[in-house]
């Protein structure tokens, strides 16, 4: 009984609610104009500038000429029907039951769970109204379903309703689609394909396959089973279409280098302000990127990775991004080798282990808790028992011992049993605190094998970590946006630096000059006509096996960090160092670029002594080999 009288309520107010919506409708709007649906609007493209201001990319609509219904493939047809309004043909625009069924759900949850739209609505939504979830709207909806059905017939409505689906990336309507993701039309498509693009329909942010091959097959094979299940399409048809691999490869015209950027910019301005805006409102947005640096990262980039592929095999990739060093702004950033085989960005989204470039890091702690450049300690063979069982033996890179040597030497070896000799010696929590400090958060647990880098980043927050030495002990946030202005000028968002003090004047300026001596060395090998115009510093980085391998170095001006390794994370092999990997192209982007700024700051307080970097005892002159200049004071 009490079902009953819920049903009658809820029956009331159904019918109550659309007469009012439909008064209050009819009296904002005197006429419906549906030549909107005839006529295509291409907008105001929004144009994204370089530093400079000069045009770098747009973002305009991606709208192929309209497919009429009767050159619609019949299983396009039935895939859209069978994914969104099984009796598209039957009704009259609405689903009484389905909005009743709607309905008692909604009030069961007390919460709005679950829609009742059918093909009709959403095409009526998606031309006429906003996407805001309100009861007014949604009988606004439904009353411009009902005119629509009246003016229209059954083929018209889907043929306008497939020209107009939003499938991400600025793409509307299935013949766009069909050309950007297998660049054919739809009308050489095949059944598996014409269920991937009717799973797009629910979400197309989660269902797009250029956003996620995962959930589209997910979404893709719902719908197949569907169809299955209204006799769309015979077993055999079901068996063959859902045991195929969604293959998609993004025919976006362009540099498939610079489409990583330019994706990366895409989605954060479609998340911050729509896809509507972003493609149709005209939108200026400053970004901090060098279109000069940019090609010139790109270049150095792909070229030695396409090399190092003959060796390391073709599942080979990585990112680069480059800061300016004062200010955090991203000067350039490299993705990935091509965009339209993978849409992972590297530079952004891999999270991986930093293995020896968290080395500074631990340095910097020591520093800072009273060990000296000058201490020496012994690498020989280090046992540490865990348990009664297990014990854990770090190993050096070289797979040797060579006795005494100072913290300067270790860290410019990258010895791995001094550094864990350092890490005890001034305290796990220490250097966990120091890494939060330089905004290195991930994998910070209180493990022996954090001194050899198992703490985890992304190249962007590497980048940013190493940056501090940079600028004087100072984080910067990096960040690819200025502002954005709207198509009128006014400036709608801009950008907040952020900031903190990680390193005193002192401490960074002795972390400098010991990061130096890496940079000495390379610079012996490339020749000094072949290196850069600079001062610099840098480390290299590796885990066990290369699975990642890095180089993050800095000049006075800019900060670049470059990763190389395989999506899966899988070791690359032995062997594999960053000197003929990482640093090359690290050092063939920045003797590319004249740099004003040539010389790092060293507080003045601080004075040189020279030491023999085995023993750390002072001495007179430079003329012995292991004789080296430290800054104490």
């Amino acid at each position: 009984m009490r079902l009953f009288l819920k049903i009658i309520f809820i029956s009331f107010i159904f019918v109550s609610s659309f007469s009012i919506g439909a008064f209050f409708y009819l009296f904002e709007k005197e006429c419906v104009d549906f030549s909107a649906l005839q006529n295509y609007d291409p907008g105001k493209p929004s144009i994204v500038l370089d530093d400079e201001g000069k045009e770098f990319c747009r973002f305009e609509l991606d709208k192929r000429a309209p497919i009429t219904f009767d050159k619609l493939p019949n299983f396009v047809v039935k895939a859209f029907i069978a994914a969104e309004d099984h009796k598209f043909f039957n009704h009259c625009g609405i689903s009484f039951k389905g909005i009743a069924r709607s309905a008692l759900v909604n009030l069961y949850y007390q919460k709005r769970v679950q829609g009742a739209s059918t093909i009709t609505q959403q095409l009526a939504r998606g031309m006429f109204l906003y996407y805001d979830k309100t009861y007014l709207r949604k009988f606004q909806e439904i009353f411009l379903a009902l005119q629509l059905e009246k003016q229209f017939t059954k083929e018209k409505i889907l043929e306008l309703y497939v020209n107009n689906i939003y499938f991400g990336r600025g793409i509307y309507g299935v013949e766009a689609a069909c050309r950007r993701f297998w660049n054919k039309s739809v009308c050489d498509i095949d059944l598996e394909q014409a269920a991937v693009l009717a799973s797009v329909t629910r979400s197309a942010r989660i269902y797009s396959p250029l956003n996620s091959t995962f959930m589209s097959k997910k979404r893709r094979d719902l719908v197949l089973k569907s169809m299955l299940r209204l006799n769309f399409i015979n077993q055999e048809q079901y068996e063959e279409s859902i045991n195929k691999e969604l293959v998609i490869k993004d025919f976006l015209a362009g540099n498939p280098v610079r489409l990583y950027l330019k994706e990366w910019i895409r989605n954060w301005a479609e998340n911050k302000w729509g896809k509507d805006v972003l493609y149709k409102d005209g939108l200026k947005i400053k970004t901090t990127i060098n279109s000069e640096m940019q090609e010139t990262a790109e270049n150095a980039f792909c070229q030695n990775v396409e090399k190092l592929k003959t060796k390391l095999g073709d599942e080979l990739n990585g990112g680069l991004i480059s800061i300016e060093s004062n200010s955090g702004k991203i000067k350039a950033s490299v993705g990935g080798l091509d965009f339209r085989d993978s849409q992972f960005n590297r530079s952004f989204q891999a999270v991986r282990q930093m293995g020896s470039a968290f080395k500074p890091i631990i340095y910097s702690a020591a520093l800072e808790n009273g060990l000296k450049m000058s201490d020496v300690e012994i690498d020989e063979p280090f046992e540490l028992q865990l348990s009664e069982e297990n014990s854990w033996r770090p190993k050096n890179w070289t797979n040797r011992f060579e006795g005494p040597m100072t913290l300067l030497r270790a860290l410019s070896f990258s010895n791995n049993i001094i550094t864990v000799k350092t890490f005890f010696k001034t305290g796990m929590q220490k250097v966990i605190d120091m890494a939060k400090r330089f905004e290195i958060k991930r994998s910070l647990l209180p493990y022996p094998s954090l001194a050899l880098g198992i703490a985890e980043s992304t190249v962007e927050e590497c980048a940013a970590a190493f940056n501090v030495f940079a600028n004087n002990g100072e984080y910067v946030k990096p960040y690819l946006f200025e502002w954005v202005k709207n198509r009128w000028g006014k400036k709608i968002w801009e950008n907040e630096e952020i900031k903190h003090k990680v390193l005193d004047s002192k401490i960074n300026s002795q972390m400098i000059n010991a990061l130096s001596y890496r940079m000495r060395r390379a610079r012996n090998f490339y020749g000094p006509q072949s290196w850069i115009n600079s001062e610099s510093i840098g480390k290299s980085g590796s885990t066990n096996g290369a699975s990642s391998v890095w180089f993050v170095g800095s000049t006075p001006q800019l900060t670049t960090a470059v990763y190389l390794g395989r999506d899966d994370n899988k070791h690359m092999g032995k062997s594999i160092f960053a000197s003929q990997t990482s640093l090359p192209i690290w050092h063939e982007f920045n003797k590319k670029i004249d740099f004003k700024k040539k010389h790092f700051y060293f507080d003045p307080n601080l004075k040189e002594v020279i030491i023999d970097w085995n023993t750390g005892l002072p001495l007179k002159n430079k003329k012995s080999r292991s004789a080296v200049t430290i800054l104490e004071g």
